[in-house]
């Protein structure tokens, strides 16, 4: 009985996790963030990029939609935890928003690697 107990525990943790995604999904910056990958991994199908780029721009995606993932549960916990002004409280949201901004930045360092060479002769 306790393998059935472990097993119905681990398959609940999924039910959470994508509650978790679906509360992400209504985030106006997540939204954003979706945009930007449905638009990457148009340009990535359209330039024909390699398997390490694909690897690379997909890698990518989930580590900024992940860190924004976190930022907002960092915000709610914050939040909940009191809404009157407090220094440390504004560090940890500043933190995990530094943490997003980060993510991106590499993200588009990334993305320009890929598709920079790709367009450059499109605009000769």
């Amino acid at each position: 009985m306790r393998v059935a107990e472990g097993l119905a525990a681990f398959l609940a943790g999924f039910a959470y996790a994508a509650r978790g995604l679906g509360m992400a999904a209504r985030q106006r910056n997540f939204r954003v963030e979706l945009a930007v990958a449905a638009l990457v991994l148009g340009a990535g199908w359209h330039f024909r990029v390699s398997a390490v780029e694909w690897a690379l721009l997909v890698l990518c995606i989930f580590w900024v939609l992940g860190m924004e993932a976190i930022n907002s549960a960092v915000e709610t916990l914050a939040n909940r935890v009191s809404r009157e002004r407090d220094p440390m409280i504004g560090q940890a949201k500043d933190l995990a928003a530094g943490g997003v901004l980060l993510a991106a930045c590499g993200a588009a360092v990334i993305g320009l690697i890929v598709f920079l060479p790709r367009l450059i002769p499109l605009s000769s």
